[in-house]
Parts: C-alpha cells; sequence; structure tokens
C-alpha cells in the first residue's frame, strides 16, 4: 500500500512535467489523464468477481504487476513524447490500481478477523504515508529539474520490489468462494448484487460513499479550491493538500487504539463531524489561514471512514449470551458471505472516490468551488447519523454451533499463522 500511494503520487506530482514533456494543451492532457478514470473504474469494477473466483493473492499479483508496467510505460513514453503511449500507459495502471485496492482490502479484512483487532486503519494509513512521501519526492525532483522519465521509472521498479515481497506475504485462498457459496448465492456479480438485499449494508454502503467522497473532493480540487476560492498562490495551494494528506496519515494510524477503546459507530460519527467542521470552515471563512488550518480536520475526519467501514462490512452477527448482551471480548465472526460485501463496500467506495469528485467541477462552473463543497457537506453529515450500522448485530444465543467459519482464515491453523502463535 505504500508503494501504490508513492507511485500514484509520484505521478501527480509530475503532471506538469509530462505535459510540457508530451507539449500539449492543457484540454489535450485532460484527455490523456481520462485513462487513468477508465483504467481505475474497470479494475474496481471487475476485482471483488475475480477474487471470488480465484483469491485475493492472484488479483493483487496481477495488479501490481499491471500497475507496475503501466507506469513503466507512461515513464518511455514521457520520456519519447509518446501522448498515445502514456494514454495507455495510464490505463493500465489504473486497471493495475483497481483490481490490488480491492483485493487488499478484501484480504485485510480477513487478517483484521484473525487477529481479532483493527488493522485496516493502519493498511490504509500505509497508502497516506505513500502519497506523502510521493509528494514530497515528486517536489523535490521537480525542484532539480530530474527528468521525470527516470523520476517513474524508478518509482515503478521500487513498486516491483515492494509488489514481490507483499505477494508472497499475502495468505492464498482468502476471499475465494468455498463449494457452499454457489447454493448462497452464486459468485462474482450475482454475489455482490445479492448482498445490497441486507439493510445494514445498504447504510453501510451509504457511510463509505459519503467518506470516500470527501477524501476524494480533497485530493481532486483542494489546491484549486484555495487558489480560486481563497486567493492562495500555487505553492500555498500544493502545500495544503500536503497537509490534508499528513492529516490522513495521522488520522490512520493513530485510529485503531481509539476504536478498540469507544468502538466504530462512537469513533466514526466522531470523524464525520470533524471532517464537516473542516469542510465547513473551508466554505464559509473568508481567512484564507483558517481554511488553510481547516484542511487538518478535514483530513482528520474523513480518515477512518473507508478502513472502518470496510471492517465492519465482512462481519457476521456477534454471539450473545442468552440475556441477549453480546459475549464479552467475542470478536464478531465473518458473514458467511464476507468477501462479497467487502468487495461491494469497497467497490462503492472506490465509484465514490473516483466519480463523485469531477462531477463536482461541473458543480463548479455555475456556483464556485466553495459552492460546490457544500454537497460534500452534506454528504458527510448524512453519514454521521447512520453510523449505528457499523456495529455488528447480535444474536439471541450464543452456541458453538451458531459460528460462521471465515474461509478465508480457516482452518484455525492459518488464523494462528496470521497472529503469530505456534
Amino acid at each position: 500500500m505504500v508503494a501504490t500511494g508513492v507511485s500514484l503520487s509520484s505521478w501527480v506530482a509530475r503532471t506538469p512535467a509530462v505535459r510540457d514533456a508530451l507539449d500539449v494543451t492543457t484540454g489535450a492532457m485532460g484527455l490523456v489523464l481520462f485513462g487513468l478514470s477508465i483504467g481505475s473504474m474497470a479494475g474496481v469494477l471487475v476485482s471483488g468477481a475475480l477474487v471470488r473466483r480465484h483469491g485475493a493473492r492472484p488479483v493483487i499479483a496481477v495488479g501490481a504487476a499491471l500497475l507496475v508496467v503501466g507506469l513503466g510505460a507512461v515513464a518511455a513514453s514521457a520520456a519519447g513524447g509518446l501522448t498515445a503511449g502514456v494514454f495507455g500507459g495510464l490505463a493500465l495502471f489504473g486497471v493495475g490500481m483497481g483490481l490490488a485496492e480491492v483485493a487488499f482490502n478484501i484480504e485485510g479484512a480477513a487478517v483484521e478477523r484473525a487477529l481479532g483487532r483493527p488493522v485496516l486503519p493502519v493498511l490504509h494509513g500505509c497508502y497516506s504515508l505513500g502519497t506523502v512521501v510521493g509528494a514530497l519526492l515528486g517536489m523535490a525532483l521537480t525542484a532539480v529539474d530530474f527528468p521525470v522519465g527516470w523520476h517513474l521509472a524508478g518509482a515503478a521498479a521500487c513498486t516491483a520490489a515492494a509488489a514481490t515481497w507483499s505477494v508472497r506475504a499475502t495468505l492464498p485462498g482468502t476471499g475465494k468462494a468455498q463449494p457452499g457459496d454457489e447454493a448462497a448465492g452464486g459468485e462474482g456479480w450475482r454475489a455482490q448484487v445479492r448482498v445490497w438485499r441486507d439493510g445494514r449494508l445498504v447504510l453501510i454502503g451509504a457511510i463509505v460513499l459519503a467518506m470516500a467522497f470527501a477524501e476524494g473532493s480533497a485530493g481532486d480540487w483542494l489546491p484549486l479550491l484555495m487558489v480560486d476560492g481563497h486567493g492562495t498562490t500555487a505553492t500555498e495551494g500544493s502545500l495544503t493538500f500536503l497537509l490534508f494528506a499528513i492529516a490522513m496519515t495521522v488520522g490512520r494510524f493513530t485510529g485503531s487504539p481509539l476504536l478498540e477503546r469507544f468502538g466504530r459507530a462512537v469513533v466514526v460519527r466522531a470523524s464525520a463531524l470533524v471532517a464537516a467542521a473542516g469542510v465547513a470552515l473551508v466554505v464559509f471563512s473568508s481567512s484564507a489561514v483558517v481554511a488553510g488550518a481547516a484542511v487538518v480536520l478535514w483530513g482528520l475526519g474523513a480518515s477512518l471512514g473507508f478502513p472502518v467501514t470496510i471492517s465492519a462490512a465482512g462481519e457476521g452477527a456477534r454471539p450473545a449470551d442468552v440475556d441477549g448482551t453480546a459475549a464479552a471480548g467475542e470478536p464478531a465472526p465473518a458473514a458467511p458471505d464476507a468477501a462479497a460485501r467487502v468487495s461491494a463496500v469497497a467497490t462503492a467506495g472506490y465509484v465514490a472516490f473516483l466519480v463523485g469528485p469531477p462531477l463536482l467541477g461541473f458543480l463548479g462552473d455555475h456556483v464556485g468551488l466553495r459552492g460546490a463543497m457544500i454537497v460534500v457537506l452534506v454528504f458527510v453529515l448524512v453519514a454521521s447519523l447512520l453510523t449505528r450500522a457499523l456495529e455488528a448485530p447480535k444474536r439471541t444465543v450464543a452456541s458453538a454451533g451458531d459460528r460462521t467459519p471465515d474461509p478465508a482464515v480457516e482452518p484455525e491453523g492459518r488464523a494462528k499463522a496470521v497472529r503469530g502463535e505456534g
């Protein structure tokens, strides 16, 4: 995840240099960037079905390979001034990123259930950390006029090395449909559509949609929002986004203890309200300094929405004592269709992350970017009202026979291996 963040932010940081190397207009560069959007959406939409058929490990491997090949193609094409090559490379990069991201979330949710403690915030924190590192590196290499082709080629090589280690460490069989699953609803698209019949999952999907929308909107528009909406310089706008990325990273790395102490519903409700406060200050404050400081609240508040909803999506009913209270110390087991549920929610989150923010641009043409961000504010406030859905439901009677084994971490020896026991 760190390598994915580094590779993506390395590309983002060097887009001006790539535009200059291709000698194209801003409008033509927008068409080139469309390759990344097309590829990312394609990868996200098919990843869940592929994981259910083959397991997360091969999907991560293929996604990582496409990501590396795509970034390498972008590097070579930018050095050679080949516009079509950059478009094709970005499309491959996007497909690889989409495949790997959803599969990583399915894998992370399974490991989290095996360990019995939150780990997805740290997993997503690694991605955020990678974006910070990549952005800083990109700014430094831009300052010394380092060739963009060699920069991106180096990022591709580092990503390849990290992916090799990561795939080897991934458990085989995670997320793969089991023989009995066909009777419960089939594989692929049918399984992912079927899980949305669960009202609780619909609410979880609404939360991830809102929180991913808030995260993606900052990523796409925050520098321009500060420049056009608050009159800052371009450099100050970029530094504001870096501040947001750092806040996201800090929020994700420090979130697990809060989740263990207060529970998902309380933490995500508070996070959504903090994010809403940050967005409101950016939108309504007349001070660029106040708005710039408020992006810290925006980043901290948005940081936990995506990983926590992914974690909640894969849970089944929590074992309970005869009186209906939750069994003390008992983690909720996996839902019978955990991989399909995680895949469905992750897909909803990535679609919101990729598709929602560009739509704000059309609204911004009429009301300005500050006015368009009111939509983000409303979404986040609505999410804060839905957070009770993040707590696992309880069964009325606890019994060993009621518990549903998680195929991703069975047999028991595999769960022990994840925990480092034995």
